[in-house]
């Protein structure tokens, strides 16, 4: 089967999630001919690169909570109006939606750095949480736990991934593995080129299409209230360098950096089943005599048909 993938390499409208989602609402429909549109780790309401919310080793200011509190406000929850927009998108759009998002579990919650699944014909299937947010995001982002590690079967193939530098954890990856995961998807905020190297490794790893999408984002983006904060910031605060990647570990569609970009490439399932037969990472390469391997309250891959959330 083969499917066309599009990545949005695009910037937020920062700590705006209204104007956000009308932003990924335009840039849904103009590649509405995509089978899946991936955006990057905490579009919604953005990912606050150069931020310390007023915080240094016990204490934190008033202004600092202030801002917090304007992020958790536009930040958005899976029962909220903004998600069953989202969800009319992507049944316009007819694609499914993955998206990076920071959410509120309720109003009065921490937050957390989520990645959505929406498919055009069940709505939204469900929701990961970051297990692990990296440095200082744990400021400002809360741990999920094994719950957390969600697939999904589609009409275009098993749904799963990690957000960011999870993807550096070997047994979080291997959770997705175990799982069968054929599309991984990895939104994130890291644009090295180290990153692309990671996802190349675990396209090989675990035989299984990689999408790498992350922001192309710059200090002038954000809003002049805010530019005294960032202001010892490079321009070019995240470059890009969203990546598509086959199972052989070969770069179908090559990073991009310095620019908005959408990043389109057709793939082949097939490939994932070719390519087993060099090496199966939960098939002959388990070696399930010598090696034990759980994870506490990690779902069932859930089928499309049966068990999304309405």
């Amino acid at each position: 089967m083969k499917i066309k993938v599009s990545l949005i390499q695009d910037s937020p409208i920062f700590f705006d999630k209204d104007a956000t989602i009308a932003k990924m609402e335009r840039l849904i429909i103009e590649n509405k001919d995509s089978d899946l549109i991936v955006f990057p780790e905490s579009f919604i309401p953005g990912y606050p690169r150069g931020f310390s919310f007023g915080s240094v080793i016990g204490s934190r200011s008033d202004e600092g909570r202030e801002i917090f509190a304007r992020y958790h406000k536009n930040s958005i929850a899976a029962d909220s109006d903004e998600m069953k927009k989202l969800i009319s998108i992507s049944q316009k759009a007819n694609a499914y939606l993955v998206f990076g998002f920071t959410e509120k579990k309720n109003d009065n919650g921490s937050l957390y750095c989520s990645m959505a699944y929406i498919s055009p014909t069940h709505g939204l299937l469900g929701i990961h949480r970051k297990i692990k947010p990296t440095g200082t995001e744990r400021l400002i982002w809360a741990e999920a736990n094994g719950e957390s590690l969600v697939t999904f079967d589609t009409k275009i193939g098993i749904l799963g991934g990690l957000i960011c530098w999870e993807n550096y954890m070997p047994l979080a990856r291997l959770s997705m593995y175990k799982k069968g995961v054929q599309l991984y998807i990895a939104p994130t905020a890291d644009s090295r080129p180290e990153w692309t190297n990671a996802m190349q490794h675990i396209a090989l790893e675990g035989r299984c299409f990689v999408i790498g999408c992350n922001q192309y984002f710059t200090k002038s983006m954000y809003p002049e209230e805010y530019q005294d904060i960032v202001k010892d910031q490079q321009e070019e605060m995240c470059p890009g360098g969203s990546t598509i990647i086959s199972p052989y570990g070969k770069v179908i569609a090559p990073p991009v950096f310095g620019k908005s970009e959408i990043i389109s490439a057709v793939i082949d399932l097939d490939d994932i089943i070719k390519c087993k037969l060099d090496f199966d990472p939960n098939g002959h390469y388990t070696r399930d005599d010598i090696f034990n391997y759980s994870v506490n309250g990690q779902p069932e891959t859930q089928k499309e048909k049966n068990d999304c959330i309405n």
